[in-house]
């Protein structure tokens, strides 16, 4: 980023309650303070994007532009040799060792760009990801869950819409699975189907109908962050959203005060304006990118010398594979209806699984392709590393950390083939990618159960970072949202009057000790173990 011509203007300013981030974490915090009365601001460094019927507000596959990529010059999608001028676009691509990270960019964080799957995991595949909230999954299934696909409005595809043409790669998937030893499903999405149905009869330009969906849905009916939690918020009258504000740092200042250092920012990324903000809370919602690497750089810099060992570790990639099934036997049509609304388990396998057919925006010429995507437990292996000469974190991920659920949704992938013909294509076989960014400050080691920040008083993280690595073989949106919500009740109940008081670590609630989160550990950690074991057995057993 530049800076203007001249000298840019620093202000500083105070608040009681700060959320760094907009997505599904960020969202439900910002929606639970501003309804307990907290005056609150919210910090996003992306823009807000408004769609409506027939608007043309975001970047098509068709002619992608600039506003696809965050402050870069080239695509982030790959094989697509575009340049431009760097903007704010909604998509950033951070490249690790073994790993390149996409995440979003855009007020409602990654919600406004992903395809809406909403999948709540089951009890089983939920201890196995996150074995030290496992004691949490009748709340959440109780009353978080609930809540949160009550706010997104979520539902599965209707009859009327999976039977017409666009939607014929959807039920050619749904046909192959069981033979493939898939049990299918309808995926819950946050959209309103009349929209698709506005597209199908020709009242709306086609975006839904084609799965032009990654940089955002311009004909509206997708019930994102923006225009479902933060639009609440916002209602209040207590929320406060300044966009195009990029945090650099995070400090702890002597009176126990957190202060961030922020550039306000143009859209071609030129800082107009260096921002201090004191707060007396700051509520971390970045993705488990963005929050990792503040508090990282914090650590290191000693901004906040005390932070746990564990921050920048039990980092994960939700498992995820994607594969292209080329040539099958089904007619498929010229184009492929979205979101992606068709999946397939089986809940028999070793390590929990889930794939999902993700329409195809564009087809080679003269091929019949399908993209369908995996994602399913893994172990949280990956660790982010302080670079003082980029004064910024770095990802290393090993191949190990998520190789035999690899084989198994290879092998499934294959099944898939052998039954509706053709072949299936790993496109993450060369360069491994993740869209589901999970864990580096993790739950027990580096914050609590309520995302707490050990040792740091007002200092919370309530987004994916919390999550080491995985999320119950469902994608992460549902269950972040569905944590930050039983979160945000238990820190609206206690924390308030905590803030600004620096007298020592965080507390459990209700009586959990730190010798309970250690011995949950303990009690989960030989279940994983032969499961792992069990895992390799059957990859062993299936691939000779």
């Amino acid at each position: 980023m530049s800076e203007t011509t001249g000298a840019v203007p620093h202000t500083t300013h105070r608040e009681r309650a700060v959320v760094v981030g907009s997505g599904f974490g960020g969202g439900v915090t910002a929606l639970r303070l501003c309804e307990a009365g907290i005056p609150t601001l919210l910090i996003e460094r992306g823009m807000r994007w408004e769609t409506g019927p027939n608007a043309t507000t975001f970047a098509r596959f068709s002619n992608m532009d600039n506003r696809s990529a965050w402050l870069t010059d080239h695509s982030v999608i790959r094989n697509i040799d575009r340049t431009w001028a760097p903007y704010a676009g909604v998509l950033e691509e951070v490249k690790g060792d073994g790993m390149t990270v996409t995440c979003g960019a855009a007020l409602g964080g990654g919600s406004v760009m992903y395809h809406g799957m909403t999948l709540q995991p089951s009890r089983a595949d939920f201890a196995a990801s996150m074995p030290l909230a496992a004691h949490l999954y009748d709340e959440l299934d109780e009353w978080a869950y609930p809540t949160v696909a009550r706010m997104l409005g979520v539902s599965t595809v209707p009859d009327d819409v999976l039977a017409s043409d666009p939607y014929a790669s959807s039920r050619a998937f749904l046909d192959a699975a069981p033979d493939a030893g898939l049990d299918p499903f309808h995926v819950p999405l946050p959209v309103d189907w009349e929209y698709v149905r506005g597209e199908l009869d020709g009242r709306y330009e086609p975006t839904y109908t084609t799965s032009d969906l990654a940089f955002g849905v311009n004909n509206g009916g997708k019930k994102s962050i923006d225009v479902t939690y933060l639009s609440a918020a916002e209602a209040t009258g207590n929320l406060r959203i300044e966009t195009l504000h990029v945090v650099r740092d995070l400090a702890r200042n002597d009176e126990g005060l957190w202060e961030l250092y922020i550039d306000r920012i143009d859209t071609d990324g030129t800082v107009l304006e260096h921002k201090t903000i004191v707060a007396d809370a700051v509520f971390l919602n970045a993705g488990s990118t963005g929050t990792t690497r503040l508090l990282v750089k914090a650590k290191a810099k000693g901004l906040v010398p005390d932070l746990p060992d564990a921050v920048g570790t039990q980092w994960g990639n939700n498992g995820d594979r994607i594969y292209a099934w080329i040539g099958m036997d089904a007619d498929i049509g010229t184009v492929q209806g979205g979101p992606a609304c068709a999946g397939g388990r089986d809940t028999s396998s070793p390590i929990p699984f889930a794939v999902i057919h993700a329409g195809s925006p564009e087809q080679p010429p003269g091929m019949k392709m399908m993209t369908v995507v995996g994602f399913g437990i893994v172990d949280a292996a990956g660790t982010w590393t302080y670079d003082e000469a980029d004064d910024d974190a770095h990802l290393t991920w090993p191949a190990s950390g998520d190789a035999d659920l690899q084989a198994v949704i290879g092998d499934y992938m294959n099944r898939i083939a052998e039954v509706g013909g053709g072949r299936m294509i790993d496109t993450d076989a060369k360069a491994p990618g993740t869209w589901h960014a999970l864990g580096g400050v993790p739950m027990g080691d580096a914050v609590d159960l309520y995302g707490r920040v050990h040792g740091n008083p007002g200092l919370y993280v309530l987004d994916g970072a919390r999550i080491p690595g995985s999320t119950g073989a469902c994608n992460p949106s549902m269950t972040i949202a569905a944590l930050a919500e039983h979160s945000m009740a238990e820190i609206i109940r206690t924390d308030l009057s905590t803030w600004s008081d620096s007298r020592g670590p965080s507390r459990y609630p209700r009586g959990i000790t730190v010798a309970d989160i250690k011995a949950w550990r303990a009690e989960w950690s030989e279940p994983r173990r032969q499961a792992r074991a069990a895992a390799r057995e059957f990859v062993r057993s299936r691939l000779g």
